[in-house]
């Protein structure tokens, strides 16, 4: 298993990640796959170039899937570690979604526990 580690800015998200963590078919998948429950948010990170890049490549690698019902997007899931803390990369298979973003969801409240605020830089080490 390789690992790829990105690095981002801390930014406020439009709430999207909480609405589709919130439906159950979603908490029940990631509760499934990953053995945890997610926290109702994400942790965004804005991607430089080189990191974007990055992603792009990760999507094509092997991953844990959501697969939701009719209207709503299949979410790519990697599993991943900030620190010592267990948590996963979420990336929504959309049209339009930003290549310059990584949404990190976790069992807790990332940005609070970590005493995060915006534009602080985080690093996340993703297994792929």
């Amino acid at each position: 298993m390789n690992e790829i580690t990105f690095e981002g800015k801390v930014f406020a998200g439009e709430g999207t990640g909480r609405k589709y963590l919130s439906f159950s078919w979603v908490q029940q998948q990631i509760k499934e796959n990953l053995g945890f429950t997610p926290f109702l948010g994400t942790l965004n990170l804005k991607l430089n170039q080189e990191g974007a890049f990055r992603r792009k490549k990760l999507e094509k690698l092997d991953s844990l899937k959501i697969c939701p019902p009719e209207g709503y997007c299949v979410g790519l899931l990697f599993k991943a570690y900030i620190g010592n803390n267990a948590c996963a990369v979420i990336i929504p298979q959309v049209r339009g979604y930003p290549k310059n973003v990584l949404e990190i969801i976790a069992s807790t409240n990332l940005r609070a526990s970590l005493g995060l605020s915006d534009e602080d830089s985080v690093a996340v080490r993703v297994q792929a």
